[in-house]
């Protein structure tokens, strides 16, 4: 049954979510213009810049991201939807931003020709864009440790947990990694443990060749892993190589 709002600034984000989810469309506009600075905020956190709503892509891209969140944002997970909303705004503009790599650059760093030619010579300018492309990059890397951290808490999970896990011979790690993504291939498997939280051992022990103690053993670090095949963690899945996921 459709569930309509009669006064919306008087009711809670869960129930506005809620009516959105079940096509309550005043809902969901409302929704998206009340947090219009919201998602300018989280564009400009990741830019380091001042966000034009009116102007920039990334606005754009951030908005159609909380709109998508809306969608996809499970409530009984346990983070705020907020918080959720930026980790799916953040995640889409950084994507978008490695996209345009080349085709779009910070002014400070695109010279042109003649600016090039007021630097001492074109190795400072190799040299300046290679450091600017290195801190960058390692931008990105923290972001993606810092959303998957938080991805972790709706599992009642945290990060030192899943490094305290983690097995100790390249191995087991191994034979973890494709328990995941047997996982991954299998929606009914991966569907409980990325809806429910949960890694159904009794169901696995049918599809791997691993014994129900190690399985139980490393379960922290197998439900991680899913975590990490199932989203969009470029620089985490770097430790994944060898393993299609």
């Amino acid at each position: 049954m459709l569930r309509r709002l009669v006064n919306k600034e008087d009711t809670s984000m869960h129930d506005q979510v809620l009516a959105a989810q079940e096509g309550d469309e005043e809902a969901r506009e409302y929704l998206i213009s009340k947090y219009q600075p919201f998602i300018a905020k989280c564009a400009s956190e990741v830019c380091k810049r001042y966000i034009d709503p009116k102007q920039d892509d990334e606005f754009s891209i951030g908005l159609i991201a909380f709109n998508d969140a809306i969608d996809s944002y499970v409530t009984d997970k346990g983070a705020a939807f907020l918080s959720f909303a930026k980790l799916i705004i953040k995640r889409r503009i950084i994507d978008f931003i490695r996209q345009q790599k080349s085709h779009v650059t910070l002014t400070s760093l695109d010279e042109t020709h003649e600016e090039e030619e007021k630097m001492e010579n074109s190795t400072e300018v190799r040299l300046s864009k290679e450091k600017f492309a290195e801190d960058m990059e390692a931008w990105y890397r923290r972001e993606e440790i810092q959303e998957f951290q938080v991805h972790l808490q709706r599992f009642g999970l945290s990060f030192t947990e899943i490094t305290d896990a983690a097995p100790k011979h390249v191995d087991a790690r191994e034979s973890a990694i494709r328990v995941a993504s047997i996982i991954i291939g299998n929606k009914e498997l991966r569907s409980k443990v990325l809806d429910k939280g949960r890694l159904p051992i009794k169901d696995l022990e049918t599809h791997v060749d691993v014994s129900k103690k190690t399985l139980e053993r490393n379960r922290k670090y197998i439900i991680a892993l899913v975590i990490i095949m199932s989203g969009d963690y470029v620089y985490l899945k770097d430790y994944l190589k060898g393993v299609k996921v």
